[in-house]
C-alpha cells in the first residue's frame, strides 16, 4: 500500500511505494543524469574515471554516484574505479557495506573475542569442578 511523503530532492509530495525513494519528476531528472553518466563513462578513455572526475565532467552529486554503484547500475567491473564508501572507514569498496581491510578487521576481532571467552570458559568449569579427597572415618 501507497504512502504518502515528502521528495527529499524537491520537498513535494508523492506516493511512496517502496520502488523509489523521490517524486517522479525528480526520478526522471536522476534518470537523465544517469544517462549522461553512462554515456561518458562508456567512451574507452573515460572507463578509468574517478568519482571526482565524473562528477567535475557531468554534474552528477557523488551521494548519486555511490547510490548507483551500490544498486548495481553502475558495475566496478566495467569502471574499475568506481565504488562507494566503507560504512566504517570511508575507503571506497564494491562490495558488502566495509571494505576489506575492516572486515579482516572485524574477524580477526571476533577470533580474538573467542578465543579469550573459550579461556575464560575453561577456567570458569576448572573453577567450578570439585575434588573430593578421602575422609577418615576413624
Amino acid at each position: 500500500m501507497a504512502e504518502i511523503r515528502n521528495c527529499p530532492k524537491c520537498d513535494s509530495f508523492f506516493n511512496y511505494t517502496g520502488v523509489r525513494e523521490v517524486c517522479h519528476k525528480c526520478a526522471q531528472s536522476e534518470e537523465e543524469l544517469y544517462q549522461i553518466v553512462y554515456r561518458f563513462l562508456r567512451k574507452r578513455e573515460n572507463r578509468a574515471a574517478t568519482v571526482e572526475r565524473i562528477v567535475e565532467a557531468t554534474g552528477a552529486d557523488q551521494d548519486l554516484l555511490y547510490k548507483w554503484v551500490r544498486k548495481g547500475r553502475l558495475q566496478p567491473a566495467m569502471f574499475p574505479n568506481l565504488g562507494y564508501p566503507c560504512d566504517n572507514c570511508g575507503h571506497l569498496t564494491t562490495t558488502g557495506k566495509l571494505c576489506s581491510k575492516c572486515q579482516d578487521a572485524l574477524k580477526s576481532d571476533l577470533r580474538t573475542f573467542d578465543a579469550a571467552k573459550e579461556f575464560r570458559d575453561g577456567i570458569a568449569a576448572r573453577d567450578k569442578a570439585t575434588y573430593h579427597g578421602e575422609r577418615d572415618n576413624s
